[in-house]
Order: structure tokens, then sequence, then C-alpha cells
């Protein structure tokens, strides 16, 4: 049984966005897990665009967590000064470094990842799913927010972790690796704020496209 009391064979609904999606990157523009750390970190609230355009600069300064937890919060601000809320962020990359000390020590499990400063589950599940490690749960950033309940997936929710549990509930754990980032794209290409439709490949199995 689903979430709205009717079994529901989601997985083969959802096949087409699955395969039109699986395995594309992220759009964050990173070439490393530890580059990705800190962009995920620097995402939160901002754009990928906004954060990949800085990027080449902040980590010609930075290439690894040893430089970072060898710098100040004043050395590294301007680098990161036109990133929404980055004194904080600074702080938390600052913090991250220090406890990390090194690249290959970033944890690739939930639990451990989400003892970071600045990361949720959301920027966990992106780590997880770009590193190729065993999801442990399923991207649900603003797009997928705003995608899963017009598909009729979960309930209205402003809080991500709320859509994820709901998904988690609906979903059979083999797809939560690549679903997060599927209803992503999909939301980010097709699915936008003003949604085209027409154009969508899951649109027979959407209550929005339905009912409108």
């Amino acid at each position: 049984m689903d979430l709205f009391g009717e079994t529901s064979n989601w997985e083969a609904k959802l096949e087409p966005i699955l395969t039109k999606y699986k395995g594309r990157r992220h759009p964050l523009d990173y070439q490393n897990t530890y580059q990705l750390l800190v962009m995920v970190i620097l995402s939160a609230q901002d754009s990928d665009a906004n954060i990949n355009s800085i990027a080449p600069i902040l980590f010609a300064k930075y290439p690894n967590i040893e430089s970072l937890a060898t710098t100040t919060l004043e050395e590294l601000f301007p680098y990161i000064s036109k990133v929404r809320n980055y004194r904080t962020k600074g702080e938390w990359l600052i913090e991250i470094a220090t406890t990390l000390k090194k690249d290959e020590n970033i944890p690739m499990t939930m639990k451990d990842l989400v003892a970071l400063k600045g990361i949720g589950r959301k920027s966990a599940n992106v780590i997880l799913r770009e590193s190729n490690k065993p999801a442990e749960g399923i991207i649900a950033d603003l797009h997928v927010i705003r995608v899963a309940p017009r598909i009729g997936l979960t309930k209205e929710h402003k809080d991500g972790n709320k859509v994820e549990k709901e998904l988690m509930q609906v979903l059979p754990t083999p797809i939560w690796g690549e679903i997060g980032m599927a209803l992503s794209f999909l939301g980010r290409e097709v699915c936008r704020p003003k949604p085209k439709c027409n154009e969508c490949l899951i649109n027979p199995y959407c209550n929005y496209y339905n009912s409108n």
C-alpha cells in the first residue's frame, strides 16, 4: 500500500525518467570528493551556477582539506564572499577541515556525514550518490520538493526531510540512489514552477497533469 492507500507500481511508472537521467552527474562541477563536499555546503540556499563560478579560484587556493584546515576565516572569506551566508559556511568548512584533517577521511555513511557542520540529509545523499556509495536515503532538493507532490508521490511539504521520508515509504530501495536526482533533473528541465507538462515523460501518472 502506498502513502495514499492504493497499490502503485511507482518503479515502473518512474522508469522513463530513471532511464533518461541514470548516472547523470550533479550540476555542481566538482573534480573530486573534497570539492564536492565543499561545493555542496556552499550551495545551500544558493545556486549551483554561482558555486561553479567561484570554484576554480577557490580550489586553486585551497586544493585539499589540509589547506583549508590551516587557513583563517579572514583568508578564506574573499574566495567565498559571493556565496549566500558565506560567513557561516566558511566557519563550517574550516571546522570540518580541522576535524577531518585529510581528504581520505571524508566519511561515506549517512550517520558520519550528517555529523559534520553544514551537512544535512540532502547534502549527504548527494555526496553518497555522486561517490557511487549505497543509498541510505533519497535526495530531496528544492526541485524534488516541488515535483514529488505534483506527481502524487508525497504530500505538500516545505521541509525536504519530510518529503524524503515519504518518498522512502513509497519507493523501493533499489531505486533510491537514482530517483532523487532523476526527479531533480525533471524539475530543473520540465517540471518547472510553470511546468511544461506536454514534454513530461511521466505525465500519464501525474496528479497535476491529470487534474488540469
